[in-house]
This record gives C-alpha cells, sequence and structure tokens, in this order.
C-alpha cells in the first residue's frame, strides 16, 4: 500500500497507530496548510521550494489518514485572498496543483481515495479545470478516505453563494421562507452530504481560521502548532488526533455526570 509514495522502511515508520484510540476517531479533519514560505525562508530558500516541500506533506499525511481510517480529510490549499499574492507565486501553486493530479492520482485511486474539490472551481484556468473534473471523475466510486482540497475558496464566498442560490429558490417559490433552516442552507454548502469537521489542525504558529469552513467548524475541536507545514509529519497528525481524543465534546451542553 502507498508504495509509490513511501519506502518500505519509511512506510513502517508511519505504521505504529497503537499511540491512538482507533475506535474513537475523528470522522473529518479539516487541515489549514500554513507555513509554506516561512519555513522556506528560514532555511534561505525561494517561497517555491516551502511550497513543494508542503505537497510531500500532504502526501504523508493523506496516507496516515487513510491507513488509520478517517473518513474525511479537508485541506486549505489555496483561498479566494491568495490571489492577492505574486503572479510567479499564484502560477506556481496552480502549477503543483496540475502536478499533483497528473502524478499521484492513479496511486490515490489505487488506494481507494476519493478526491473531490470545493471553491469557485469555474473560475480556475480550463486546462486546470479539466485535469480536477477528470480526477473526480476516476475516483467518484471510491470508498475510502475523502480527500476535499479547497481551491480558490474562502468560507465567506461559500456562505454567500448559499444565500444566493436559496433566495433564488424562494422567489421562484421553489422553498417557502419559513421553512428555511440550518439543514438547508447545509444542503447548499460545498460541504453537503459531508460531516462536519471533528477537529480543525493549524500549523505555522498562528491562532485564526483564516476564512475557513466558517459555517462547518462550529462546533470542530481547535489544534494549533508552531510547526510550519512542510515540517509536520505524521507523528504530529497522530499528536492532534491523541488530543482530541482527550477533548470532551458537549455540543453546548454539560457534562453527564451519571
Amino acid at each position: 500500500m502507498w508504495k509509490k509514495w513511501f519506502s518500505d522502511k519509511a512506510a513502517n515508520k508511519q505504521n505504529d497507530y497503537t499511540s491512538i484510540d482507533l475506535t474513537r476517531l475523528p470522522c473529518h479533519v479539516a487541515i489549514i496548510m500554513d507555513g509554506n514560505g516561512r519555513w522556506a525562508q528560514k532555511k534561505s530558500l525561494p517561497r517555491a521550494f516551502g511550497h513543494r516541500a508542503g505537497a510531500e506533506t500532504l502526501r504523508e499525511i493523506v496516507m496516515t489518514a487513510s491507513e488509520i481510517g478517517i473518513k474525511v480529510l479537508t485541506a486549505y490549499a489555496f483561498s479566494t485572498e491568495n490571489w492577492r499574492r505574486p503572479a510567479d507565486e499564484v502560477r506556481l501553486l496552480m502549477g503543483l496543483l496540475a502536478e499533483y493530479l497528473d502524478n499521484e492520482i492513479n496511486e490515490l485511486d489505487k488506494n481507494n481515495v476519493q478526491i473531490r474539490f470545493i471553491g469557485k472551481i469555474e473560475e480556475l484556468a480550463l486546462t486546470l479545470r479539466k485535469k480536477i473534473e477528470k480526477a473526480q471523475a476516476q475516483t467518484a466510486q471510491n470508498t475510502g478516505l475523502i480527500l476535499n482540497l479547497a481551491v480558490n475558496y474562502g468560507g465567506r464566498a461559500e456562505l454567500t453563494r448559499a444565500v444566493k442560490i436559496i433566495t433564488e429558490k424562494v422567489l421562484n417559490q421553489e422553498l417557502a421562507l419559513e421553512d428555511i433552516n440550518e439543514a438547508i442552507i447545509e444542503e447548499n454548502l460545498y460541504t453537503a452530504n459531508i460531516p462536519a469537521p471533528d477537529l480543525l489542525i493549524r500549523p505555522s504558529g498562528d491562532f485564526r481560521i483564516s476564512n475557513f469552513l466558517l459555517w462547518q467548524v462550529a462546533y470542530a475541536e481547535f489544534w494549533f502548532t508552531e510547526i510550519n507545514w512542510p515540517d509536520f509529519k505524521s507523528e504530529n497528525f497522530l499528536q492532534a488526533i491523541r488530543d482530541y481524543q482527550q477533548r470532551e465534546r458537549r455540543f453546548g451542553g454539560i457534562k453527564n455526570t451519571k
């Protein structure tokens, strides 16, 4: 399994999952893949090296999540605000995504991973959109980990889109105003039919969610680390899960003392 991505030695190192309770895993883990540029700068390297190293980290975390039985992994790959970055860096990021789809999709498919994309995909270049469509179609029937990549994604943009869709349904008399509820809103988000994240991981030392899954993380457990994304390893992912398993999730209620 995962022979293309990892040598046998590396795979054996990653397969020690005895430190976590495999019966109490978060169903959906969301990750803000932050710190690529800072990682490169600390090493006096161009930012491009950081982004490439970050792509390698994603491979490792996808493998780990798949092997331990996580159902959904959502990774923040490119935000609607990232277009403000230098044009060369934007081209690099889009190129890395295209490379990822070209080089890794068959391996993901063989390992039963289903890949999905959320965000304003229609605004991306045609060649990249076609690769995305091909990847989604190729893995659509897979029943293992759902790898959900947020590309050209913003939480506020997602909510605005949902409001417009619901408003149009009301105007067309397809939906009554009084019938609008949380379930209706969720049905019109990019993440419809995906459970809300149980755990949100943010590396790089920042303590914010950066316009990521604003509706969906209402009751997610947050886990922060100062480690930059390229240095984030399988053991860090497992640590986040161990910490998650020590928390009591009450969803606004009180502790059951019985």
